[in-house]
């Protein structure tokens, strides 16, 4: 976990931003972040740990759509879960307006609860089947001692417009498996939005839905982040669906982040590996790919239990360098602006280094050939 030292091509940790001109700090920050969960055989020996997020730090500003992308098993959820306070920290801090969040008391948490809204993944898993959707979107309003019923009445309907569903009165006394799948998950962004966050987190709040109505409920998401000010964390495995949403993407394999750049940015110019085969993965509607191999990693994703040493994507690495890339950890380098990635490839003195070893081992083959 110690920090190495930072040389002069080593940028600021990934996805950290820099700060603005007008001073403005972070909505959230996460610093340090390490979420691991604890393994025991027998339900009390202790067996190890996995490593499910592993030295995370970035910043969210006021009205930014931040994209999380990976595969599964990568620490998407976990870290959401983290930001959420679902779970406990390991080591590092997460701070929303400055405060760090499990240094709350009782209190601070109902206060944080109101800040924060959640779109979850499956819409009729995250809605109760027993309540309609009046009651579905007055709970929080009541739980929060908003007790004047032509009030709670009022930001219903427009919270409830916003999303479109429309005529309100229609949709009131509807239960969930009245709804189509995408007026669900509209029920469960109207929830999310119903006591004015400041930040939503969005869990690939678009994969259980229809190819029709996904980008139809993106578009919604983008319309409310800019009319709102919002800040939103969006994650997801597929990067075909970030163009429509999102201001920055960072990427993580592993539990770590490996690259940080602006959407347009990192779509067009791919720099790590992994996030290179993670664009060569994603579907692109042309009957010509039928005939054509793409280029994958080789394996599997690690064990999180006993990561590799050094870079974790190294055994799976086209660009594998001996005698680095499995020794030592690469440190984020800031290759662009706003774009840094963690990989040896971007450090100029271990590509020499890589250079000059790969000459000498050409040398002494042709030495031995020529005995």
């Amino acid at each position: 976990m110690n920090d190495m030292d930072r040389g002069p091509n080593q940028g600021p940790p990934l996805g950290s931003m820099p700060s603005g001109g007008d001073g403005q700090g972070p909505l959230l920050s996460v610093e340090d972040l390490h979420v691991w969960y604890e393994l025991k055989r027998w339900g009390f020996v202790h067996a190890g740990f996995v490593r499910a997020v592993d030295n995370v730090s970035f910043e969210l500003k006021a009205g930014e759509a931040l994209a999380c992308v990976g595969e599964s098993g990568c620490g998407k959820s976990t870290l959401m879960k983290a930001i959420l306070g679902l779970l406990r920290p390991t080591q590092g801090t997460i701070r929303f307006q400055g405060r760090d969040l499990h240094m709350l008391d009782k209190c601070g948490w109902r206060w944080f609860r109101t800040q924060i809204g959640y779109v979850q993944q499956d819409p009729f898993g995250a809605l109760p089947t027993f309540m309609d959707v009046n009651r579905i979107l007055s709970e929080p309003l009541v739980i929060n001692g908003l007790s004047n019923e032509s009030a709670r009445a009022q930001r219903i309907a427009r919270v409830m417009t916003e999303v479109k569903l429309t005529p309100v009165d229609e949709f009131l006394p509807k239960f969930p498996h009245m709804l189509s799948g995408g007026q669900q998950q509209r029920v469960v962004i109207a929830r999310a939005m119903i006591m004015e966050p400041k930040l939503l987190v969005a869990d690939e709040p678009v994969s259980m839905l229809d190819a029709s109505v996904r980008v139809e409920v993106l578009k919604l998401l983008r319309a409310l982040q800019e009319s709102h000010n919002l800040a939103v964390i969006y994650i997801t495995h597929d990067l075909s669906t970030v163009r429509y949403f999102s201001d920055h993407i960072f990427v993580m394999y592993a539990g770590q982040i490996v690259e940080y750049a602006r959407m347009d940015d990192l779509l067009a110019h791919p720099q790590h590996p992994y996030t290179l085969a993670l664009l060569n993965a994603s579907a692109d509607p042309d009957a010509s790919n039928a005939l054509v191999m793409r280029d994958v990693p080789p394996g599997e994703p690690p064990s999180l239990v006993s990561p590799p040493s050094g870079c974790r994507f190294h055994p799976r690495c086209p660009h594998f360098m001996a005698g680095l890339c499995e020794v030592r950890v690469p440190p984020p380098f800031e290759t662009e602006p706003e774009h840094r990635t963690a990989c040896w490839l971007y450090d100029p003195e271990a590509q020499h280094r890589s250079a000059t070893s790969q000459a000498a081992g050409d040398g002494a083959a042709a030495g031995m050939s020529g005995m």
